[in-house]
């Protein structure tokens, strides 16, 4: 039973992930939010659980990835859609409402929130190349899937908790939307080297460049509430490029 603790918190993630698509759909965003950071709140400790008990499978790392499609992939391509669909009809509409007559009446307009599913389509595709890259065991090649999901996410959260007219003006003008969209499916599976949050020891010195984003994370957060999500990706990508050249020193020493 202990073996499978991993797996039920996974299981938990996966619950999650399916109650944040219903809410997306129904066009409550912020509950959708909420069961998305639960869901990504237990990614995280699936991962832990499978160290500490040391009950890592090929299972469990086939199940923690089709978690993350659902939970970091469905739910914010979801939320994407609506998104969409507060620029052009300011409010959520449902797939119904899309290939209506009415939809046929508007046009393309109509059917541009199906843009906002390319982030599923990347996200799964991110997935299905971290599983068979042997080159991601100490870090991620690409943007993980929870922190792209946070980053779609955020969005609807500042106009709803932290409102303005130029956050309005920003957030639902279509040009932003479709440049997040493909900035997100870029970076999702981009060749860039970024570092995991992932604590083998507890000691500063070998875990110096997590404990830094971790403060610079809390920081950002209290000083900004929503709108430091996008800060911290950007962060995270900047720090990363630091993180990278101890790694690319070594192949020329050992050339030399």
């Amino acid at each position: 039973m202990q073996k499978q603790i991993p797996n039920i918190i996974t299981s938990l993630n996966i619950l999650c992930g399916c109650v944040a698509v219903l809410f997306a759909v129904s066009g409550d965003l912020i509950t959708a939010s909420f069961f998305v950071f639960l869901g990504i709140f237990f990614d995280f400790f699936d991962g832990l659980a499978a160290r500490l008990l040391k009950a890592q499978s090929d299972v469990g790392l086939q199940l923690d990835s089709l978690a993350d499609v659902i939970t970091s992939g469905v739910a914010p391509g979801v939320v994407m859609y609506q998104m969409f669909n507060l620029s052009y009809f300011h409010q959520p509409q449902t797939l119904t409402d899309t290939f209506s007559v009415d939809g046929w009446n508007v046009g393309l307009q109509s059917y541009m929130p199906l843009f906002g599913l390319l982030i599923v389509v990347a996200s799964a595709y991110r997935l299905a190349k971290f599983n068979v890259d042997t080159r991601q065991t100490s870090g991620f090649i690409g943007l993980p899937t929870p922190a792209n999901a946070l980053l779609i996410l955020s969005l609807p959260l500042i106009l709803q908790f932290q409102f303005s007219e130029l956050a309005e003006t920003i957030i639902l003008n279509q040009w932003f939307l479709i440049s997040i969209t493909l900035l997100s499916c870029i970076l999702l599976n981009a060749e860039i080297p970024l570092f995991a949050l992932k604590f083998k020891t507890w000691d500063f010195k070998s875990n110096a460049l997590r404990y830094v984003f971790l403060i610079l994370c809390v920081v950002l957060l209290i000083l900004l509430k929503f709108l430091a999500i996008p800060f911290i990706i950007l962060i995270y990508i900047l720090l990363s490029s630091i993180w990278k050249r101890p790694q690319q020193k070594k192949p020329r020493q050992a050339h030399k």
